[in-house]
């Protein structure tokens, strides 16, 4: 039987004139109309498919009414930074998670969606290339690894949040109901889909410059050490270490000699640069009505400093995100990540004269990273705040050094040296060497990613969490615990799903 691309408008309008819809019409074949089951059947399409599944990844920043960029999100739950913005209500979700007392109405729900429309979107593409025949056996096989390790990324940010979470790898039929995998399931399920994407799907270590934003062999590895690490599964390290390693042995990428640069437009896609999601400003459609179109970003004007005056560099936001200022001075003076990455507006005003009002848990530093440059939304032709021209740094090559080094120090056989792969993320920062260990790895993974959505995953994988996520004696009142690892699922899933979806412990 056909599935026919308007059915949903036909049976509304059945219903508008009172007559009941029937699925009689759905064996009728339409002279002038193209059958979903029958669309994909060309490269052409089924590429169009592949093109759709990346899109969410532009929605994380904002797409159904929350702001829930990812690193954000991780963040506020970690230790480097504050939410922000006009008071504890502004925003209640963010407020709720870095207080850790999330609620199933009070959460970051609008992620679930985006995800799940992410996982929705692969699938289309792995369901439906088979039946392709205009297609080159190197391109089948290319296309279904983007989309498997596409899935995976969306399943991977759904099990970090919410752990126990439908898995299914085919789309689901009414009433679109699934039964709840655990933690451990999803996993399995991650992992497994990602080794074939990696053996079998012909990937590039790099893309080359015409196709960035799609997924390289080098991204496929990250993701696989990521959950690897955060599942703690010392079954696969060995491989894990072997894939970072490869990275590394490839010479597709190196360190850039200047930390600051990699924030900017033109570090965009450097040699350091893995994985990134791309903005672009000039044409940008995306609007407070159309969250979900093409274009930028407002990510950058969530963060960015209220009421700036006088700057030439930066223009202002909402105030959100304020760094903290134990973050700030945890860095030797000499890192050139501290200033590099994060900006101290005492310092910003004597040089520059630049003035702002602070917002709820102002500090006067601000995440250098994202803030919105002056010209940053340029050419765009919907809302100005909704698209920014920022590219979010997903995985950068430091990371590559990081785990390499992580992982020999934890006693994995490699080809490399721990001391050596640290060194060279320290040598990079203006930095002398320190012991290759496990807790000064960890530490210089803090002191490279701030902001960048990596330090609360390591906090809870190294099983730190709960003695650094405590009360900080101001706006932190409640503690980490381990039954804080997952989110409430949202309410209206646990609705929809009709009996089938356990609530977390929370």
């Amino acid at each position: 039987m056909k599935k026919y691309i308007l059915i949903l408008i036909s049976c509304i309008l059945l219903g508008m004139t009172g007559t009941s819809c029937t699925t009689d019409f759905l064996d009728v074949e339409s002279p002038d109309k193209v059958f979903v089951d029958e669309y994909y059947n060309s490269d052409e399409r089924i590429f169009e498919a592949l093109v759709a599944a990346y899109d969410p990844l532009k929605w994380f920043d904002y797409a159904w009414g929350q702001y829930t960029h990812i690193g954000l999100v991780s963040d506020v739950m970690a230790d480097d930074v504050y939410v922000g913005g006009a008071d504890e209500n502004d925003c209640i979700y963010l407020h709720r998670m870095f207080n850790y007392n999330a609620l199933p109405t009070s959460v970051v729900s609008d992620l679930w969606t985006t995800f799940y429309s992410g996982v929705n979107r692969s699938n289309v593409v792995v369901e439906n290339i088979e039946n392709v025949t205009d297609i080159s056996n190197e391109n089948k096989a290319l296309y279904t690894a983007e989309a498997k390790v596409l899935r995976s990324f969306y399943y991977t940010w759904l099990w970090k949040l919410w752990g126990n979470i439908p898995y299914y790898e085919q789309n689901l039929t009414f009433p679109y109901i699934h039964e709840q995998s655990t933690a451990d399931d999803v996993y399995n399920g991650i992992i497994t889909s990602l080794e074939d994407a990696i053996d079998n799907g012909g990937l590039p270590m790099r893309t080359t410059a015409q196709w960035y934003g799609r997924v390289s062999k080098a991204m496929a590895y990250m993701l696989y050490t990521e959950v690897v690490m955060y599942q703690q599964d010392e079954s696969r390290y060995s491989k894990a270490l072997s894939y970072m390693e490869e990275i590394i042995a490839s010479g597709s990428y190196d360190l850039v000699d200047d930390f600051a640069l990699i924030w900017e437009e033109a570090g965009e896609w450097n040699t350091e640069s893995i994985f990134e999601i791309n903005y672009v400003s000039t044409a940008g459609k995306r609007a407070w009505d159309n969250a979900t179109g093409a274009g930028g970003s407002v990510y950058p004007k969530f963060i960015g400093i209220n009421n700036l005056g006088s700057s030439p560099d930066y223009e202002g936001g909402w105030g959100f995100e304020p760094v903290r200022v134990e973050t700030y001075e945890m860095y030797d003076e000499a890192d050139e990540r501290r200033d590099g990455g994060i900006l101290n507006f005492a310092d910003y005003t004597v040089s520059t004269g630049a003035t702002y009002t602070g917002r709820y848990q102002d500090t006067g530093y601000f995440l250098r990273k994202y803030l919105p440059r002056v010209g940053g939304n340029a050419g765009h032709a919907a809302d100005a705040d909704m698209n920014y021209n920022n590219n979010f740094r997903v995985y950068r090559y430091a990371e590559t050094l990081l785990y390499a080094s992580e992982l020999l120090a934890r006693g994995v056989s490699g080809k490399g040296t721990a001391q050596n792969y640290l060194n060279e993320v320290r040598d990079r920062a203006g930095l002398g060497s320190i012991p290759a260990t496990v807790d000064n790895i960890i530490q210089e993974r803090r002191l490279e990613f701030v902001g960048e959505g990596k330090r609360y995953w390591d906090l809870v994988r190294t099983g730190k969490a709960t003695t650094v996520l405590v009360p900080d004696g101001q706006y932190r009142t409640n503690s980490w615990t381990p039954n804080k690892k997952y989110l409430p699922i949202p309410q209206n899933e646990i609705d929809a799903a009709q009996g089938t979806l356990t609530q977390n412990n929370y």
